[in-house]
């Protein structure tokens, strides 16, 4: 099972999910949705640097889906 992009850039950067909600301003349930590939992100722009920042990425390096890898998200049916 794949894990998920996000998650993975938040662990090498040594964030819980708490750490990361504060620091973009949203909810630890909206960070782990995300995780778990529940809904995608949708990010004020200002939201978008603090998490680049937090992560130690820049916008080109966040992976366009943050929840898990296509194979861990099955087939839908």
């Amino acid at each position: 099972m794949g894990e998920s992009e996000l998650k993975k850039l938040r662990e090498k950067a040594e964030l819980s999910q708490e750490a990361l909600a504060r620091l973009i301003g949203v909810s630890v349930k909206t960070v782990s949705n995300w995780e778990r590939g529940v809904y995608p992100a949708m990010l004020t722009v200002p939201q978008m640097k603090a998490l680049c920042q937090a992560l130690g990425v820049t916008l080109e390096e966040l992976p366009d889906w943050f929840g898990p890898t296509e194979t861990d998200r099955g087939t839908g049916d």
